[in-house]
């Protein structure tokens, strides 16, 4: 059976706490766009809207956590630099793995 039909060959478990924060927030974040399709097309369901004000608050704390401890995830706009300069302390993003076999 090929892994693409098989969905327990592609869970994935993070090797260390930093790759498990990164993958609380892809997981997180996920939540917030699925919500987001959602309200699109329903915005005046008030339980999809609480959801998404509670998964974007755990998303900011999740985000700055992050930062806290690894540096930031973003090159702009969405949390402060400490000196040096700590955007190019972190591999590119085409030079990390996705948790993505090939």
């Amino acid at each position: 059976m090929s892994q693409y039909n098989n969905p327990k060959s592609r869970r994935y478990q993070a090797q260390n706490e930093k790759k498990e924060l990164l993958l609380n927030i892809m997981k997180n974040d996920f939540m917030l766009v699925d919500l987001q399709l959602y309200l699109d097309n329903h915005p005046n369901c008030t339980a999809a809207l609480e959801d998404f004000n509670q998964f974007s608050q755990i998303s900011i704390e999740l985000k700055e956590q992050y930062h806290q401890l690894y540096g930031p995830l973003m090159n702009f706009g969405y949390m402060d630099s400490e000196f040096p300069w700590q955007w190019i302390e972190e591999p590119w993003p085409w030079e990390k793995n996705y948790m993505c076999e090939m």
